[in-house]
């Protein structure tokens, strides 16, 4: 499945629903369905900077596309980062470069988070894009 299919796929899902604490709610289970991170890799390497509850962020590259976990203390951003571990794994650096994340936008999130969970979003965006461009120019 592409970027884009998966993009299209969360949308579908989310216009299920017509209230925001419905999607909220949604958000919070797709969190807790997110496969939790060792404790060991909850270091401070891996903590996203620039949000307001600790999330952790792991990558590993198997042939050559990027499988993503992650990890939050918070359930709301739980379900953010597994929104984005989502749609980016198993995809190369390349795809997920050159990729706008559309959905973000075409499900309301931006004018429903408040501005620190906004900011805690866009930091964990852009932790996958560096870590895909890290791994493009070390195979290029």
């Amino acid at each position: 499945m592409t970027i884009d299919e998966k993009q299209n796929e969360i949308i579908e899902e989310f216009a299920m629903f017509d209230d925001w604490m419905d999607k909220y709610e949604y958000i919070i289970s797709l969190g807790k369905e997110l496969t939790p991170i060792d404790e060991a890799q909850k270091i401070e390497e891996n903590l996203v900077r620039g949000c307001q509850s600790q999330v952790w962020l792991v990558t590993e590259v198997k042939e050559g596309k990027l499988n993503f976990n992650a990890d939050s203390d918070a359930l709301i951003t739980k379900g953010l980062i597994g929104l984005l571990v989502r749609v980016l794994t198993n995809h190369s650096p390349k795809e997920i470069l050159d990729t706008e994340l559309f959905f973000i936008n075409e499900i309301g999130l931006k004018e429903h988070l408040s501005p620190n969970r906004a900011n805690g979003l866009a930091s964990m965006v852009k932790k996958m894009k560096t870590y895909s461009l890290a791994y493009n120019a070390l195979n290029s």
